[in-house]
């Protein structure tokens, strides 16, 4: 994004998102984060011992989720009508979903060879 028009001395207007495809983004992502805390919900609700591997999946999944809500909660912020702003947020997100894949990836490779704790059981 430029800060200026070409020949101007004139500060170039901020491009901004329309309200509508923000609404959309919104919506998408809070499903997105009631999945993932629907997930780590049950999984910390289940009986059963824990193992090492528990611990790096719940990690990361904890992680990934802390990160989607906070995108979430700047996507609410009317500064996210600010195209940088709207795609920094998108972005984040996107490394916070990667971050709960990861460590649910991480839960099934770990029952896959053995080491698997009570993610899977219930």
């Amino acid at each position: 994004m430029a800060d200026s028009i070409p020949g101007s001395d004139a500060p170039a207007p901020s491009e901004k998102v329309e309200g509508i495809f923000r609404s959309g983004s919104i919506t998408a992502i809070s499903v997105v984060v009631g999945f993932s805390l629907g997930f780590l919900s049950r999984w910390s609700g289940l009986p059963g011992k824990w193992a090492a591997s528990d611990i790096f999946a719940v990690a990361s999944i904890t992680l990934g989720v802390a990160l989607q809500i906070k995108e979430l909660v700047d996507l609410l912020s009317i500064r996210s009508l600010v195209v940088a702003y709207y795609e920094r947020s998108i972005r984040i997100f996107v490394a916070g979903l990667i971050q709960v894949a990861i460590g649910v990836a991480a839960a099934i490779f770990a029952e896959i060879i053995g080491f698997g704790g009570i993610a899977l059981r219930g």
